[in-house]
């Protein structure tokens, strides 16, 4: 119990730490960091506090952790997943300072009627984008999905349609919810080969995203490239690129974080993985201790783990 409660923390923990370290770069390329970060980034205390940035405290986390967050403490007061709480939780932070939220979700949450039918909202929002949006909006908080005891994929699917409804959304989160889910529960981890079968239950677009993460060099992602930044395929590739190639989480944090792009929401969903991979005691303690609302991360890590073991 002993090592479940440590990758259960590592996994909410190591999210967060991406998301927070991450907002660092988020939006830059190569130029911008080498001008704002000529040493490179370690630290929260290292972001450059520009127009955007300086919105957060330093140790703060972004709309990828508050999110998190609501779907944690709605399963936490139904002891279970309730699609209609979770809905209501994303709705009264909307409806708060969502600082960062993304265009998609601002969209889908603005409705007036999403609480009493999320699903439909959120396929309506999709079908008006002629079936084109697929943002990393419900992937970024897909990690406690990965914390389930059980019904992992379809939890994955349903919880990524309040928002999201492209099937590469879907797909996206299904996938990085088994992995987080195997590697806390000490199951065997999907394969690449079972990544590439499971992708293409939701959409063959998948596969090239998944294949593009074998790739040891991350530059290879361009999770730059203006065209798809915050592509939920980007996204995917770049967690699963931190899965196959990070030898700590420490080296998978900064090598995603200074990749930019749409740097936190890469870095939290890489992150949440390689906490579940290695665990609470393997992320370096300044980066835990420097989130300043950590009690609220202990909080769910508390109540996840009451429900998981009763």
């Amino acid at each position: 119990m002993e090592q479940l409660l440590n990758k259960i923390k590592g996994a909410i923990y190591g999210q967060a730490v991406g998301d927070a370290l991450g907002l660092g770069t988020e939006g830059m390329t190569d130029e911008d960091m080498a001008w704002k970060y000529p040493s490179g980034i370690t630290h929260y205390g290292d972001i450059f506090q520009d127009r955007h940035r300086k919105r957060w405290k330093i140790g703060d986390w972004t709309d990828d952790t508050d999110m998190m967050l609501c779907i944690a403490n709605a399963v936490i007061e139904d002891k279970g997943v309730n699609l209609t709480t979770i809905a209501r939780n994303f709705k009264e932070w909307a409806l708060g300072e969502p600082m960062g939220i993304g265009e998609n979700t601002f969209k889908v949450l603005m409705m007036g009627d999403y609480v009493d039918n999320p699903l439909g909202v959120s396929e309506k929002v999709w079908k008006k984008s002629h079936c084109q949006s697929a943002a990393n909006g419900g992937l970024m908080r897909t990690s406690i999905v990965g914390l389930f005891p059980k019904a992992v994929e379809q939890c994955a699917a349903d919880i990524c349609r309040l928002t999201h409804y492209d099937p590469r959304c879907v797909g996206s989160c299904v996938i990085v919810s088994e992995l987080i889910h195997a590697l806390v529960y000490d199951k065997q981890c999907p394969s690449y080969h079972q990544m590439l079968e499971l992708g293409r239950k939701y959409d063959d677009r998948i596969g090239e995203y998944i294949d593009l993460s074998r790739n040891g060099d991350i530059r290879a992602l361009e999770l730059q490239d203006d065209d798809t930044v915050g592509y939920t395929l980007k996204t995917l590739a770049a967690g699963l690129w931190a899965y196959w190639h990070a030898k700590s989480f420490e080296e998978g944090l900064l090598e995603v974080v200074h990749a930019g792009g749409d740097a936190d929401t890469n870095a939290a969903v890489a992150c949440a993985i390689l906490g579940a991979k290695y665990g609470f005691n393997a992320i370096p303690s300044e980066y835990t201790n420097g989130l300043i609302y950590k009690e609220q991360l202990d909080s769910v890590i508390s109540g996840i783990y009451d429900i998981i073991c009763k």
